[in-house]
């Protein structure tokens, strides 16, 4: 499956078949935020967090390409990464984007 962040693939003619997306929801685990707090007392790069949410957009997208696999898609463009915070300690990852076949 290609995924792209433009809405076209060069020399490929595409027939829209419509919106797929992938989300998850992670949340903070009592060991990561003890490290971590530390880590901004001293600053830096938050490792853990930054693993957690690597994690959460691949788990993202491999749903978005399981649903766009669903329609008989070849690609996704226009693909988009977005969070938000849920609650305390939670955010929600989502990818989305517009599933095609290609028709040449």
């Amino acid at each position: 499956m290609t995924l792209v962040n433009t809405d076209y693939i060069s020399g490929k003619e595409l027939e829209m078949l419509g919106l797929v997306k992938g989300s998850t929801i992670q949340s903070k685990n009592i060991g990561r935020d003890i490290s971590q707090s530390f880590k901004t007392l001293v600053g830096g790069e938050l490792k853990a967090y930054n693993e957690m949410m690597n994690e959460a957009r691949a788990l993202a997208t491999k749903r978005m390409v399981e649903e766009a696999a669903s329609l008989g898609a070849d690609a996704i463009v226009n693909v988009r990464y977005a969070s938000s915070a849920i609650m305390q300690g939670a955010a929600e990852v989502i990818a989305y984007g517009t599933a095609v076949k290609f028709t040449n």
